[in-house]
């Protein structure tokens, strides 16, 4: 119980980098994994990995839920 209340509180924090708000937002203009490498000097991989955190962190399945989350709270 202890774990749920903190974890609740620690969300209500913005738990997203700076490079992982960037992602996102371009990610929420439709630009693909590729593009988004493009526009912010990243390998593909490197952006891959990124969302993966993204998702991890916003206990979201997928990018639009992610997408979705970060909006709802304001982070992006």
């Amino acid at each position: 119980m202890i774990n749920l209340v903190t974890s609740l509180i620690n969300f209500k924090k913005n738990p997203l980098s700076k490079r992982e708000k960037d992602i996102l937002r371009l990610v929420e203009k439709g630009l693909t994994t590729k593009k988004v490498a493009g526009q912010l000097f990243l390998s593909e991989g490197t952006v891959r990995n990124y969302m993966s955190t993204i998702l991890d962190k916003l206990h979201a399945a997928n990018r639009i839920t992610a997408i979705q989350i970060a909006k709802k709270h304001d982070w992006i």
